[in-house]
């Protein structure tokens, strides 16, 4: 029976339930029909047929024979899987070895999965003790994933590297579309407690399943999209609920604690999250929502222990000795002339900053939504006290503050997360700008140009979320653009 005081809602939900079916559609096929592409237009041709010294020169060099088919798309994927893969079959999170880790040059004796074609990555480090290497991301991720697999190779037989397309699509569909599918189901309901036009609820639900980086990286391994998933799922036991309970308070603080293993800045979403809540409910914040929060971060402490016999994770050595050993592709930043590509960019702060928000990375200029959210977490946030989701709103401009910042003290890599679709690590924010942008759409969407305007502005979303169509480890329209202008060249 359709309720008299809502008309509209039941034709609400049959619209999420077309437009999440077909989010998880679009996700579906990105992973089943993955495949790792050479573009001619990211490589320089053979040294006999170009200028070497024209400054749109690739600086990539096209393979001389035919590349192993793979859905791997690139160095971080791979840098994963080849982990998971040693966890399985080797019992170790040893993914290489060199024989002569004592040599400054050629030969070296590479050995392992990580100098195979198919996993061959630039992240990796290596033990300047023992010669052995590892994948420079935190292995938590990776040990979780190795579950599976392990259950795939000992049950039903499947080897990742000979059985790849099916036992890499089986594992990308359970941590990028089920997730996904629960991210949307539980966001429909917030958005129908929270929101009040129907315009509002309808364009936030499309942003939340088309319009941010969630399903741009959904045909790829990477710590982004659990960390999406992982903040909502943080957020909705306490804006769900007036009053949460033990178990909400305990599920939010594991899902708060999984955020920051996924990425590391998310380290302050969970400190705020739980210092607000140990201003309103303080003995059972410590002894529900606390231990939540452990459980993650002790697990992600043990494997570190574990894998590389330290606490500290692996990028926390960038620029020692564990990254700068000979052959290293980040080595070549000692180098006396800075080499060319975006990993090595030289950029002046304001300038790389300017990029992150606004220019051709920009958080702003590709999801340009977020100056409609951005208006509406500010609103929100001047009435604090009044709701739980105006305090929220004072954590996301906070946080959000603070995480830009954190990778404006990166000045060793400002490299806005290598060849890659957006500033990669600052989409986990997403699901907090949503509830952002549904109070910042609700105020006015009463105006016909106004919902003229949000429209445009998610069209563009949608541009850029589809522009890397089949790999996400490729460069922005806006930058590809402005290469073409000969305005920006790395």
């Amino acid at each position: 029976m359709i309720s008299t005081t809502d008309p509209t809602r039941a034709l609400r939900q049959s619209i999420y339930l077309v437009l999440g079916a077909m989010a998880l559609a679009v996700a579906t096929a990105k992973i089943v029909g993955a495949e790792n592409v050479y573009e001619p237009s990211r490589y320089k041709p053979l040294a006999t047929q170009f200028d070497a010294t024209r400054a749109d020169t690739p600086v990539r060099v096209w393979p001389e024979k035919r590349p192993e088919p793979t859905l791997m798309f690139g160095s971080n994927d791979r840098s994963r899987w080849a982990t998971v893969r040693a966890i399985v079959e080797n019992g170790t999170y040893v993914i290489g070895k060199r024989a002569n880790f004592t040599h400054t040059a050629p030969p070296y004796g590479d050995s392992g999965i990580i100098f195979e074609e198919s996993y061959n990555s630039i992240d990796k480090v290596m033990d300047p003790a023992t010669g052995e290497f590892y994948s420079s991301k935190p292995p938590l991720f990776a040990t979780l994933l190795a579950g599976e697999y392990w259950l795939l190779h000992k049950l039903c037989g499947l080897s990742i590297d000979r059985d790849r397309w099916l036992v890499v699509g089986i594992i990308l569909i359970t941590i990028n579309v089920l997730p996904f599918a629960l991210y949307l189901f539980l966001l429909a309901k917030l958005i129908e407690q929270y929101g009040r036009s129907d315009f509002g609820k309808l364009i936030t639900f499309a942003v939340a399943a088309f319009g941010t980086f969630a399903i741009t990286f959904s045909s790829t391994l990477n710590n982004h999209t659990p960390a999406i998933f992982c903040t909502l799922f943080a957020i909705y036991p306490l804006l769900r609920f007036e009053s949460p309970t033990k178990r909400d308070l305990f599920l939010s603080g594991l899902f708060a604690g999984l955020t920051a293993t996924f990425e590391l800045p998310a380290a302050a979403f969970a400190g705020g999250l739980g210092l607000l809540l140990l201003m309103s409910r303080f003995r059972q914040t410590l002894t529900y929502f606390l231990p939540g929060l452990a459980i993650p971060i002790v697990a992600l402490l043990a494997c570190n222990v574990i894998s590389m016999g330290k606490i500290t994770p692996a990028y926390g050595e960038f620029g020692g000795p564990w990254y700068n050993f000979g052959g290293s592709h980040w080595l070549k930043l000692k180098e006396p002339v800075r080499p060319r590509g975006i990993d090595f960019n030289s950029e002046s702060t304001p300038v790389y900053a300017m990029h992150l928000l606004v220019g051709h990375h920009g958080w702003f200029s590709l999801t340009p939504v977020w100056l409609v959210a951005a208006c509406g977490l500010i609103g929100q946030a001047r009435r604090f006290r009044e709701s739980t989701l105006s305090k929220l709103a004072a954590l996301t401009i906070t946080v959000s503050v603070v995480v830009f910042a954190f990778y404006l003290t990166r000045f060793q890599s400002y490299n806005y997360g290598g060849n890659t679709s957006v500033a990669r690590w600052l989409i986990w924010l997403s699901p907090l700008w949503l509830m952002g942008l549904l109070h910042g759409v609700d105020r006015i969407a009463d105006s016909k140009r106004w919902r003229f305007a949000i429209v445009v502005l998610l069209a563009f979303s949608v541009l850029s979320v589809f522009y890397p169509a089949w790999n996400p480890w490729r460069n922005p329209w806006i930058l590809q653009l402005c290469e073409q202008l000969g305005w920006v060249r790395y």
